[in-house]
């Protein structure tokens, strides 16, 4: 766009001053017009006018010429384009002899052609012209448009602007459409590793009842009424295992759809994180690890649910104690601070660790770091989110500061009640 406006401008420049040079030309050859005599006194003076060199300079002004060239661009349509000429004298090989009229700043653009654009025109008499045939000086109409690409780009400004703006509309659809694809690659990839924990963690419970069922048909364990309530309660803790896992994925479809209101009555923290500690007491004596609590805030009362905070609290320190390491024991330690207006809980382990890349993204739903096909840690990948929901829904906020290999840190900041603020 711009080559060719390049061009189209060329064209017009060049067309309004071979405009002047045709006009300069009728004088240069109408050698009358420099006045003539027919009186025999003064046919002296005749002769030494027609002996005297002819040329176009010499009957111009340089506004005179500034007047022709500024009408021969109105008509080019340049009205507005600044320009600078000159009309010089040349040697029979072209090169520029002397400059005989010029405009007030010709001297500081000729010499640049880089940014400015030249025309050079010869004035030559008109064939036919009493002057055709006389020698004369050779003449050239020389015209310079001052900062050419400037002015180039200042016609195209507008177009430019489009041209960019819908370049732009282009690239955001690009970026749009490459995101959406991205992302709808993540949550296939998400929906498949949700399908194989969900189909694991039904599996296991269901072959641990066909396997207990089997057993009570046999007649030895019919006849055993100590074997038959063994059998019976693993039905029993079995199913309510399933029954939890069904209620993890409704309740996560409630948050999902903002359906779940809490139920905000004063509650103290330390003693919710006392009655967790308790619970986990026996996980963590199998793997020989403990729990250490540094419970430090002087005002541990907030405005809490009363299912929904312990259970974030408890998924906190689940994950503490699923995420250990192989033959390492788990240390969990929990430390309390208080300010004015908010309580920190601070948990920190001694497990796994995370990645950058699993940090980012550890509070998505249905998000867990991948492992392959080893299911050596169950669930859903609901807990963190469900976790992240709740902090918010308390009015917190949650971070997480994890060392692959080294352990993770969460800390949770809450709001106090207001009345012990």
């Amino acid at each position: 766009m711009i080559e060719v406006e390049k061009k189209q401008f060329s064209d017009k420049v060049e067309h309004a001053t071979g405009i002047v040079c045709t006009e300069l030309s009728e004088y240069k050859g109408n050698m009358l017009s420099q006045g003539t005599s027919t009186y025999p006194w003064k046919q002296d003076q005749f002769t030494i006018e027609m002996l005297r060199p002819n040329t176009v300079a010499s009957r111009f002004t340089a506004a005179q010429l500034s007047d022709k060239i500024r009408k021969a661009f109105v008509t080019s349509d340049l009205a507005k384009i600044h320009f600078e000429f000159a009309i010089a004298s040349t040697n029979p090989f072209g090169e520029v002899t002397y400059i005989e009229r010029q405009s007030a700043n010709f001297g500081k653009f000729y010499e640049d052609s880089a940014k400015n654009y030249p025309v050079i025109c010869p004035i030559e008499s008109m064939s036919g012209s009493i002057g055709e045939n006389i020698s004369s000086p050779r003449e050239i109409l020389w015209v310079i448009v001052p900062n050419s690409s400037g002015v180039v780009l200042k016609e195209l400004r507008w177009r430019i602007v489009i041209a960019g703006i819908f370049t732009l509309i282009i690239f955001a659809a690009f970026y749009l459409t490459v995101n959406t694809m991205l992302r709808q690659k993540k949550l296939s990839e998400i929906k498949n590793d949700f399908i194989n924990n969900m189909t694991h963690e039904f599996k296991t419970p269901l072959a641990t009842i066909s396997l207990a069922v089997d057993a009570m048909k046999n007649e030895k364990v019919l006849s055993d009424k100590e074997k038959m309530n063994y059998f019976s309660s693993i039905i029993k803790e079995e199913n309510q295992r399933m029954n939890r896992q069904v209620e993890t994925i409704l309740k996560a479809a409630l948050l999902d759809k903002q359906e779940v209101s809490l139920m905000l009555k004063p509650m103290h923290v330390h003693e919710v994180i006392k009655d967790i500690a308790d619970n986990f007491t026996l996980q963590l004596n199998d793997k020989q690890g403990k729990v250490e609590m540094d419970l430090e805030a002087t005002n541990d009362l907030i405005e809490g649910d009363e299912v929904h905070f312990p259970n974030l609290i408890n998924n906190l320190v689940d994950n503490s104690v699923k995420y250990s390491k192989d033959n390492v024991p788990p240390e969990i330690k929990i430390s309390t601070a208080a300010n004015g207006k908010n309580m920190t809980i601070r948990l920190e382990d001694n497990g796994i660790g995370m990645s950058k890349e699993t940090v980012k993204r550890i509070f998505e739903k249905f998000y867990r770091a991948h492992t392959g096909n080893v299911h050596n840690v169950k669930g859903f990948g609901l807990g963190l989110s469900y976790v992240k929901t709740m902090v918010d829904a308390h009015g917190g906020h949650i971070k997480v500061d994890s060392t692959l290999g080294k352990g993770s840190v969460f800390t949770l900041e809450l709001p106090l009640k207001k009345a012990y603020a």
